[in-house]
């Protein structure tokens, strides 16, 4: 059996290029070039091969800017510890919806506020509604919303949520209980 017969790819062009995408393809396109930089190979080859792969990178570089203009230097914000709730929001409102790298980024900072969560609980990408179902910053408002996404498993991460209300906590945790009894019955 062919590998292909066990993957499904979509039509093509239709799968969104999305930072979370076009930042993996550039860093896959580092490895590369780190592993042919440290690989015995003739020089002819080495040089036309690194000019290929780092005119790759300098183009997955600039789809990132294209897509979110100084897109890099966002990604560093986001990634410093130090940065304020106030500079996470206003990264986040400025973001467009395809930045989900940033975007993904800032639902999991330590220091996003409850607002920015809850309009990043409107987000279409799943793993962005999972960090804000988990996230110790969600107010409950957010976490009851995201709890009624039947389409999601996010009732699962808001039953553990500390800031999920009682009443509600009780419910999903009470779902998840019926879930384990009716799974260990089959």
């Amino acid at each position: 059996m062919r590998r292909s017969d066990l993957v499904q790819t979509p039509t093509k062009g239709a799968t969104p290029r999305t930072t979370q995408i076009v930042f993996g393809e550039r860093q896959h396109l580092l490895r590369v070039l780190d592993s042919l930089e440290t690989t015995a190979v003739p020089q002819v080859r080495l040089g036309e091969e690194r000019r290929v792969l780092e005119e790759l990178i300098h183009e997955r570089t600039r789809e990132l800017n294209h897509i979110n203009a100084s897109w890099d230097e966002k990604v560093g914000v986001v990634l410093n510890a130090d940065s304020k709730a106030e500079m996470l929001d206003k990264l986040s409102r400025e973001a467009p919806e395809s930045d989900y790298y940033l975007l993904r980024l800032i639902s999991e900072h330590p220091k996003v506020n409850s607002k920015t969560l809850a309009r990043l609980a409107k987000h279409p990408y799943a793993a962005i509604r999972e960090n804000v179902a988990r996230h110790p910053n969600a107010d409950p408002v957010t976490l009851a919303w995201l709890a009624r996404d039947r389409s999601q498993p996010l009732w699962y991460l808001v039953a553990f949520n500390p800031n999920t209300p009682a009443v509600l906590r009780r419910k999903l945790q009470e779902r998840l209980r019926k879930l384990g009894q009716s799974a260990s019955s089959k």
